[in-house]
Order: structure tokens, then sequence, then C-alpha cells
């Protein structure tokens, strides 16, 4: 467990960076905004790799069914745990978001067996759970259950985002967590909680060390790990999340240093060589920097960057499609694209008709 971080003098401003505090400094730290509403709101964000029990990637990936349904079930219990802590810690409500996008068109929360007493995020039009959110005056703190340690890590799933990328903002190199904690640090509110393996506990002990913390199993590699029995870990997880709430006021909310850099760094499967000749584009060694006018501007464009890194991913789908269809493959793909070409200079083409999707809500990422 990460040690709590006491209390400072209300609105105090600390200012921190690698090489102590100067005008250089990446980021701040400040005292939590004022409730001004006197009801004290907690939003938990939610993912699905760093549960409790858990040691077999697929319970969090939608296209394996029985594996993802048990999943479901870690997940709905280390919730719940939490939730029970956040009551009994002083918060008056609690909601839910889904901060993991598993492909499932519904929430991979089990609803009917999720506490009552929580409200999930829900709205009529898709959002971007991270970013979207970040109204000041809506929540008092913010709490992440099931998280990951970030890119190079060498955690149970390691990585930020989506798969080979890493997110680099005025030089750190950050995981979900903390890009969470920077998103809601721009209206002044605080991340007090956190689960997941021990290497997100490393990840995060340097950056947000009054963050209570609870370690539910060790990773040994990025496909395995070693749980704690779910019993004593769900105990944890309730008395740890009491804690964190009763001492929300200590917390420090974080918000980047502006105008910020921004990086991203692609690893395998994702690839930015693409743009290594690209005039205009600061690319050196599967990065491309920029800068942004604040933490919104650099996640955009982050995001916009992840599109041409997922440009990778075509490599991997080629090697599995000439194992399972053979050499035919490239060459009916390159016909198939070479028509598509023809098809559109000669006017042949129209873009296909998709039916409507029935009438739905979001609860965070898909």
């Amino acid at each position: 467990m990460i040690r709590h971080f006491g209390p400072l003098a209300p609105f105090a401003l600390i200012v921190l960076s690698a090489c102590g505090a100067d005008q250089g400094a990446p980021r701040v730290l400040e005292a939590p905004a004022a409730d001004t509403d006197g009801t004290l709101r907690v939003l938990i964000y939610h993912d699905m790799e760093g549960l409790t029990g858990q040691s077999d990637p697929n319970t969090f990936r939608f296209a394996h069914p029985d594996r993802y349904a048990v999943g479901r079930t870690y997940l709905t219990g280390d919730v719940n745990a939490v939730v029970a802590g956040l009551f009994a810690g002083g918060a008056d409500e609690v909601h839910v978001v889904d901060g993991h996008g598993s492909g499932n068109p519904e929430p991979d929360l089990l609803l009917d067996r999720l506490d009552e007493r929580v409200e999930l995020v829900r709205r009529p039009e898709s959002f971007d759970a991270y970013v979207d959110l970040t109204v000041a005056g809506t929540y008092d703190a913010i709490a992440v259950v099931g998280m990951h340690a970030k890119t190079g890590s060498g955690g149970f799933a390691s990585h930020t985002f989506t798969l080979g990328i890493d997110f680099i903002l005025n030089g750190m190199p950050l995981t979900e967590t903390e890009v969470v904690a920077y998103s809601w640090g721009r209206v002044g509110v605080p991340v007090i909680f956190a689960s997941g393996d021990d290497r997100l506990a490393a990840d995060l002990a340097g950056p947000m060390p009054w963050v209570e913390y609870v370690t539910v199993k060790r990773a040994t590699s990025a496909s395995s790990a070693n749980p704690r029995p779910v019993e004593e870990a769900r105990a944890e997880l309730t008395s740890t999340a009491e804690r964190a709430m009763r001492n929300h006021r200590g917390a420090r909310a974080m918000r980047l240093t502006e105008p910020v850099e921004a990086t991203l760094h692609a690893v395998p499967p994702a690839d930015l060589s693409s743009l290594a000749r690209v005039p205009g584009i600061a690319y050196a060694d599967q990065r491309v920097t920029f800068q942004a006018d604040n933490f919104r501007e650099a996640y955009d464009g982050l995001v916009g960057l992840v599109t041409a890194a997922r440009g990778g991913y075509f490599g991997v789908m080629s090697e599995v499609a000439r194992d399972m269809v053979g050499p035919a493959f490239m060459p009916t793909y390159s016909d198939a694209l070479f028509d598509r070409w023809l098809d559109v200079e000669s006017g042949r083409w129209s873009v296909p008709v998709v039916s409507p999707l029935p009438p739905s809500t979001y609860h965070g990422f898909r």
C-alpha cells in the first residue's frame, strides 16, 4: 500500500520536477477544490486488467466470452468492495463509469449484482470517459479500480490507452491512472484510491504518494500473475477505500504545467515509422512530439496519433491471414484494393449503406 500523504495547508501549491522545485517543473500539485454543494460525490473509473483473483488475460477480453464472463464477476466484486468502503468513509453519492472499453455494448459490470447504491454514468451519445466528464463541481474525489501499469513496466497487461502505446506528457511517461488524475486536476479534483498489481503500485509511488493503494496481485509477466486470496484482498479494498474517503482532503489535485509537451511513443505492435519523413513532424525513434496549449489539446493530439500508430497492427493481421488463408491472401487483398481504387475513379462505387443501430446509451469506453 502507498503511504498516506498527510494534509497540507489549505490551497497550498507544490511545484514538483525531477530536479526539484523550479520554473521548469512539469506539473503542480494543489489542494482539492472546495466542496460547494455539501454533498460528497465520488466517481469510480473501472478497468479490467487489475482485478482480484485474476491471472488470465482473456478475462478482460469480450472476444473470449467464457473467460470474459468470469472477469465480469471479478470486476463487480471489486467495485462493490470499494463502494462499500467509500460509503463507510463518508461518501454521500458514488457513481461508476467504464474506463475499460472491452467492446461489449453493454456494461462490463454485472448490473444485477452491483451495489444498488451506485449510479452508473450513462449518456445518450458517445463520450470519452477520461476527458468529457471533467466538469467543476461535479465530483469531489476520484477512485480507480482494477487498473494496470504503464507501457514498459512489466506489469500484468501493462499498457497505456491501447496496445503498444506510451503517453508522455512534459517528459513524464504516464499510467492511465495519471491520465485520469491530470484530467480531473484541471478542476481541482484528486484521485484518492487505486487498485491493481504490484507494478502499478511502483508506477504510482513517486508521482502520487497520497493515493491509498491496494495491491491485489503480483505480476509475473504481461500475461500471468499471482493473485492474493480474494476475500483477503477485497476486505482490504473496503478498508482502504474507507480510509481514502475519510482522508480525501489530504489528497492532491494534479495539474500539468502549460504549455504541454506531448509525446506518443509506439512499441510493437504499434508503429509510427510511417511519419518519419513527413515535413513538420518531430519524429525520432518511434516517438512523435508536439506542443499543446493545455492538457485537453495534448490528449486529443495523442489520441489522433494513436490512429497512425495502429497502422502497425496491419502487420500482425497479415501474418494471421496468411496462416489462416494461405498464400492467396495477399494477392486477393491486393486485387480488392486495386478494384476499390478503379471503381471509385470510375464512379462505380458508393459508400455502403449501414443500417442504424437501435437506440442505446453509452456508459464509458466501449
